[in-house]
């Protein structure tokens, strides 16, 4: 090549700290300020949002539901067994 390289300050820029499927490290440069890369959510908006309305739960196993449920099923027990005593 004719001209000289100035690529110093890119290769001591610090890297992406992810790791790869070959459990190798991520080799692109970490973004200004972050610990990852752009591909790896270092980007603005990029992970979970805010109050992630994915993980609310549905209460359906709570203790008081399942207690709630045990006593459903020990009344629909106890009235079946009333039902086949009067046959």
């Amino acid at each position: 090549m004719s001209h000289a390289r100035n690529t110093g300050p890119m290769q001591a820029s610090p890297r992406c700290g992810a790791r790869t499927r070959s459990s190798g490290h991520c080799r692109a440069p970490a973004l200004l300020g972050k610990t990852r890369c752009r591909m790896h959510g270092g980007t603005a908006g990029s992970g979970a949002p805010s109050g992630n309305r994915n993980a609310l739960k549905h209460g359906f196993f709570t203790s008081e539901a399942i207690d709630e449920r045990r006593h459903i099923h020990a009344l629909l027990d106890r009235a079946e067994s009333l039902l086949l005593e009067l046959k």
